[in-house]
């Protein structure tokens, strides 16, 4: 499951849904709610989880910077791009201005399941 999803993301990033992203993650590793830090943003364990989520996903992955925003699906492709001005979604936002140099994680918030 988990190697369909970074084939899709490779291959079609346009078609990765977050659901399906997320249902990968969630039944491929064990989530642990960490803190994490994207550029200027602090991140409490337990907030934005699905960002959190996806972010250590494609670092676990070695995923680049454009596969990993695919992996935001709709909430990338229409929210934010469709939307350049709009403050919604800001891990999404800082991951375009700062890519991997601005994601730090406290510890590791995914172990294989």
């Amino acid at each position: 499951m988990k190697n369909t999803l970074i084939q899709k993301v490779k291959t079609s990033p346009n078609a990765v849904e977050f659901s399906e992203v997320i249902e990968t993650i969630d039944s491929s590793y064990e989530f642990t709610p960490t803190e994490f830090a994207n550029g200027d943003l602090v991140n409490q364990a337990g907030q934005n989880n699905g960002s959190c989520k996806i972010f250590a996903f494609a670092k676990l992955n070695q995923l680049s910077d454009s596969e990993t925003l695919a992996l935001f699906g709709h909430y990338y492709r229409q929210d934010v791009l469709e939307n350049p001005e709009a403050d919604d979604h800001q891990n999404i936002r800082n991951f375009i201005k700062n890519g991997w140099s601005g994601i730090s994680f406290t510890s590791d918030a995914l172990t294989e399941a």
